[in-house]
């Protein structure tokens, strides 16, 4: 599962904050631990040796008269000895006194080992307690001063209750503790990672209003730290990209005027050089072959020239935005006759358009789409050339077909672009993408592809 960065901050500070508080109470309960237990032990081996070197049993090398130690000495040297709740187990010689229920095989064996040189201690948990074991040997110190073994070894058993009540005691205002503090570290880290993510949050919000065209966004600086310097960096940015833009626009509209003015300044001389050169067309049957050649050129000419001029001003409405639809109810097959007869392509395009097929669509630009589309296959393609128009669901299919060479694959994709020529086009460049032009503004689609042989164009356009 995906988390988002606000998560993830609020993740990572908790569980830092958890860690280190964590880290603290464990080792803060570790040090009263190690403190109390210390001083039990301290207190508990300084009682045990000062009641062994006040020892009055006699044990060890007895001295003339004294016979072995009583088992009520060793009872009195146990209670003097005992810890109130505790036991002590004593060992003489081969012999162990027990004390009540406790005996030598509570007492773990590297404790009998050691005790036999030194004092010795030792937290163990014995019959479901814990308890401090304090083993060590009975030593007798001769008149000479030198201190002799006796053969007796003690083993005092200290409970650890107390102790255990009190850290358990600490444990849960420690516990208490932790919980606070997750509480503060989920209250803290939400409140960092609102401040943290907002000026992030305003920055997308922001880019994504740069994205849809509002150039003019910028967003207030406050403080000096990374996330202020990087809203600085957006503002200058976003500043610099509206400046250019703003550039571009002006080029593109001093562009799209330049070829608006120009067009229709040409159209001018394009008339009378139209009605010029119709005169020289009748003429040119009766002259002689090279000038009759050059006005058939001519001629030729002035007639595409007089298509791109056409092309450039209808391209310069869509730019503009003053181009505009003007729908009524029309009869798709004689909107596509019309179009056809009126170019002289009725003899060379076959129709398949059922009768009456009413559909409502500018008749002006439907008849530019056909005119387009049908000249750029008898051009460039190969008879037959068929058109095609069906009502599908939810609007209106035309299709061109043509039996030609067709377009080779690289170019297919780029045949809607302006002065696009496909390889060995000859055209201007504008026709398709004039008749995309038309079907976008009736809200449609139009494509291109390769057929065997040939091309199929489609053309869609909504409605009912």
């Amino acid at each position: 599962m995906h988390t988002g960065l606000r998560g993830r901050l609020v993740i990572a500070f908790t569980l830092i904050a958890v860690s280190a508080s964590a880290l603290v109470a464990v080792i803060g309960y570790e040090l009263v631990k190690r403190r109390v237990i210390d001083r039990t032990e301290q207190v508990a081996v300084g009682d045990v040796r000062d009641i062994i070197e006040g020892i009055k049993v006699p044990v060890g090398a007895r001295w003339p008269g004294d016979g072995p130690p009583a088992d009520t000495q060793i009872a009195a040297l146990q209670r003097s000895l005992r810890a109130r709740n505790g036991r002590v187990v004593v060992r003489y010689e081969s012999y162990a006194y027990p004390d009540g229920d406790f005996g030598m095989s509570d007492v773990p064996a590297d404790l009998v080992t050691a005790s036999a040189r030194k004092t010795v201690t030792a937290r163990r948990a014995v019959r479901g307690r814990m308890w401090l074991i304090i083993a060590t040997p009975v030593w007798r110190i001769e008149p000479l001063g030198i201190a002799r073994p006796t053969g007796m070894s003690v083993f005092a058993f200290v409970p650890l209750t107390e102790e255990e009540r009190l850290l358990d005691d600490l444990r849960r205002p420690l516990a208490a503790a932790g919980g606070v503090m997750l509480v503060i570290a989920l209250a803290v880290a939400l409140v960092s990672a609102r401040r943290v993510l907002l000026p992030v949050r305003r920055l997308g919000s922001a880019a994504r209003a740069l994205g849809a065209g509002r150039l003019n966004t910028r967003l207030p600086v406050h403080g000096q730290d990374e996330l202020a310097q990087l809203t600085a960096t957006f503002n200058d940015t976003a500043a610099a990209l509206e400046h250019s833009v703003s550039e571009l626009r002006s080029l593109e509209a001093m562009s799209r005027r330049f070829v608006a003015d120009v067009s229709h300044e040409l159209r001018t001389p394009l008339t009378a050089m139209t009605a010029v050169a119709d005169m020289l067309s009748e003429e040119a049957d009766r002259l002689p072959a090279e000038p009759a050649a050059a006005v058939r050129l001519v001629l030729r000419e002035i007639k595409r020239l007089r298509t791109l001029v056409e092309q450039l001003i209808e391209t310069s409405r869509f730019d503009s935005g003053t181009a505009t639809l003007n729908t009524e109810s029309v009869d798709v097959a004689d909107v596509i006759d019309d179009c056809l007869e009126i170019r002289g392509w009725s003899d060379r395009v076959e129709v398949d358009v059922p009768r009456a097929l009413a559909f409502s669509a500018d008749p002006r630009r439907l008849d530019v789409i056909v005119a387009n589309l049908v000249g750029n296959a008898l051009r460039h393609g190969a008879p037959p050339v068929v058109v095609t128009a069906r009502r599908v669901p939810g609007g209106l299919e035309v299709k061109v077909r043509d039996h030609g060479p067709g377009i080779p694959p690289a170019d297919l994709p780029h045949v809607f672009n302006r002065f696009y020529k496909a390889s060995g086009g000859d055209g201007s460049g504008l026709g398709l993408s004039i008749a995309r032009a038309n079907v976008e503004l009736h809200g449609g689609t139009v494509s291109a592809r390769a057929q065997d042989p040939g091309v199929l164009f489609t053309v869609w356009l909504p409605g009912r």
